[in-house]
């Protein structure tokens, strides 16, 4: 028996209690409590974001008197701000003006980034890396130092107050250059090669091979290329001299002289403004975020 009852144990006697087991309740209070602080600090960082767009709808929906009352929710809330507006007929030239803008610069760094991204990826040159390192040292230049040889350059050249003079600064960038360099190194070799063995030339293998295999990159740098020039001010007021030239965000500045500001037309016309970027987010979203992910993950 007592061979028996050592073997077996006493179940009268309860086990012993050890650390694990009494710290074995503590661990999912602590993990939710980690979740609980995570979800607030993102909640936290979710209001900053979006209140200085509630703050711009309902600067909108205000009257004059009423623009530097801070209360979120206006006394008297109106329309008429964005019937003004819609009903100004230069609103709607400066909404056309980046359109045309914003999409032609975006299709120019689509091909030429891609395209010099392509190249000095996948050729062995003398001077390839010069030349990359090149580019991507004009990243450590502030736009305000490139603003006068970017308008002596527009004056020579007969660009200034022209789409072409408000566009030419934006048509290639480094930091396209450097995204796309980026995606071409996850592109096989053997797929080039086996294209070459088919017959294709070099442009032939860029634009069927490879362009396709980097889609996402592709995308992602349309978000921010079009992002990056609907909301472009500096270069476009100092270049532009007529009215008609105007881009929406300088357009929306002229709501105003030297005595008043109308802060409640500058709202409602951003507002309106911020629509085309929103939609456009909101549709390639996934697109951003995989194209930054994989940029850095590459990099």
């Amino acid at each position: 028996m007592s061979i028996v009852s050592e073997r077996v144990g006493n179940p009268a006697t309860p086990p012993k209690a050890t650390s694990d087991t009494v710290f074995a309740g503590r661990a999912p209070k602590q993990a939710n409590m980690g979740q609980i602080l995570r979800w607030l600090i993102l909640f936290l960082g979710g209001l900053l974001m979006v209140a200085p767009i509630a703050y711009m709808i309902s600067t909108s929906l205000k009257w004059p008197h009423e623009i530097y009352n801070v209360k979120l929710i206006p006394d008297e809330p109106h329309l008429e701000n964005y019937t003004y507006v819609l009903e100004d007929g230069r609103f709607y030239l400066w909404f056309l003006n980046s359109i045309i803008i914003a999409l032609i610069t975006t299709v120019c760094n689509l091909f030429f980034d891609s395209l010099v991204g392509y190249t000095l990826c996948k050729f062995r040159f003398p001077g390839r890396y010069i030349v990359f390192i090149a580019i991507l040292s004009t990243l450590m230049i502030p736009t305000e130092m490139l603003v006068i040889p970017w308008y002596m350059m527009s004056q020579a050249f007969g660009w200034l107050d022209s789409y072409w003079g408000i566009m030419f600064p934006g048509l290639m960038t480094a930091f396209g250059t450097f995204l796309m360099k980026q995606f071409f190194e996850s592109v096989p070799d053997d797929f080039l090669e086996a294209a070459r063995i088919d017959g294709l030339n070099e442009f032939q293998i860029w634009w069927k091979v490879a362009m396709p295999l980097v889609k996402p990159a592709l995308a992602a740098l349309a978000i921010f290329v079009f992002l990056g020039n609907w909301t472009a001010f500096l270069w476009p007021l100092i270049v532009t001299n007529s009215v008609e030239m105007y881009t929406v965000p300088v357009g929306l500045s002229s709501f105003g002289d030297e005595v008043d500001v109308a802060w409640e037309l500058i709202a409602t016309g951003a507002a309106i403004s911020t629509l085309p970027t929103l939609i456009v987010f909101l549709i390639f979203q996934r697109f951003i975020i995989r194209g930054v992910v994989m940029a850095g993950l590459k990099g």
